[in-house]
């Protein structure tokens, strides 16, 4: 099947953004120069939807050396970058994927990439493996998979719920659970690249304003982080208990979203679930208040209850929309409440998204390395691989640590501990 691109004359652009990805992913160019010599995924088809930018360019790149043949599509309708999609297909690779595709498009890509026969799928979000075990047409290529692996935490979810359901007919590689993804990926990718998004699309100060994050995981507690860092006063919503108290002992505020929402500024949800700011939050917010979500779909901002409330609306600068509700007041989304740092900026830093897309990489390859070896449908990433790419990344980094004597270790294993 050919390619579907938007235009294959921006190929230039994307290719210089993969290149400068490149110098800067030194886990991923000693991937791409192992995987050259030793092709272990000759002969495999690997289906992949990823936020179609320079960072996953190079991971499909750096697969492709390794002898697989790519499909490759994207994982949100506004974070594809056609140049960057032009460039994969100018390099023999096929892509199916573009910006702002209608939801209708956006399953075509989908579809289109599954239809392949892949042999390992990675996935970021889920929707490839859904649709795999929901589509006839696709449901006879399932025999055809060795496994997959997938990015997030809400593909995560979807796939224990699959698994506890018995649905599940493949092995999935748990990625985002790695250490070297969440503790980094998600807090300092995600805390960095969340502001990235917001600043250079509102161009407004953080400094002095309240900012209220929903959800204190991993990637809520880089986005408190960070706003914290610009100067903002943070305010902290949760479900959990157990999180709240550990964002109040890291200095935030913590409150319902209902008495958040009477005096916040900026909020940006992380949670993972939808509705988290809904219609009641909407009528009782400040006139301006910015929205944006940092979830892998658009519902945790209620987005379909804000436009059915709504009495107008507009756009008010590049990438935000302003709805004026029936008291007056405007209310402002991001990137029309999709993931804002990639629908408004370029995602993750480079050398995050290295170790996140080493660890990949790695998983695709367990997979291929004992096909019909692992047991269950839910797989945690080896340990060996976690602390592998740990140990290269610190390697890089010019950093050196302490190691056990053959004393310690005897003394650590021993009943006198």
């Amino acid at each position: 099947m050919a390619s579907e691109i938007r235009d294959i004359n921006l190929w230039e652009s994307g290719e210089r953004k993969i290149e400068w990805v490149k110098r800067n992913c030194d886990l991923l160019r000693t991937l791409e120069e192992r995987f050259s010599k030793e092709k272990p995924f000759a002969g495999k088809k690997v289906a992949l939807s990823v936020h179609l930018e320079a960072k996953t360019a190079y991971l499909c790149k750096v697969l492709a050396a390794g002898g697989a043949e790519m499909y490759i599509t994207g994982s949100n309708p506004l974070s594809t970058q056609d140049d960057v999609a032009a460039a994969l297909v100018h390099a023999g690779l096929e892509v199916h994927a573009w910006y702002d595709c209608t939801p209708e498009e956006y399953d075509r890509h989908i579809k289109a990439v599954l239809t392949a026969g892949p042999n390992v799928i990675i996935d970021d979000g889920g929707d490839l493996v859904h649709m795999m075990h929901t589509d006839e047409d696709l449901k006879k290529l399932i025999p055809n998979v060795i496994g997959g692996c997938e990015e997030t935490t809400t593909g995560i979810l979807r796939l224990i719920a699959m698994d506890r359901d018995k649905e599940l007919k493949f092995p999935m590689v748990l990625v985002n659970n790695a250490m070297c993804k969440h503790f980094f990926d998600n807090r300092y990718g995600t805390g960095q690249s969340v502001w990235d998004g917001i600043n250079r699309t509102t161009n407004l100060i953080v400094a002095g304003k309240k900012v209220v994050v929903a959800g204190y995981g991993w990637c809520g507690k880089g986005v408190a982080m960070r706003a914290k860092g610009l100067g903002a006063q943070v305010i902290v919503t949760e479900i959990d208990p157990v999180k709240a108290i550990e964002a109040v002992m890291d200095g935030f505020e913590v409150m319902p979203m209902i008495e958040a929402a009477k005096i916040g500024d900026f909020f940006v949800t992380v949670t993972g679930c939808e509705k988290v700011i809904d219609e009641d939050d909407f009528m009782v917010m400040k006139d301006g208040a910015i929205l944006c979500n940092a979830g892998h779909f658009d519902c945790e901002v209620y987005m379909a209850g804000l436009r059915e409330m709504a009495v107008e609306s507009k756009e008010m600068r590049k990438n935000i929309i302003g709805y004026k509700l029936s008291n007056g007041n405007w209310i402002n989304v991001l990137g029309e409440g999709r993931l804002v740092n990639l629908a408004c900026g370029d995602g993750h830093p480079a050398e995050i998204m290295d170790m996140s897309f080493a660890i990949q990489a790695l998983s695709a390859l367990y997979l291929v390395e004992n096909q019909g070896k692992v047991d269950g449908m839910i797989i945690n990433v080896p340990e060996e691989v976690d602390r592998s790419v740990a140990e290269m990344k610190l390697a890089f980094l010019g950093k050196k640590i302490d190691k056990l004597t053959p004393e310690q270790e005897a003394y650590l294993n021993s009943s006198a501990v």
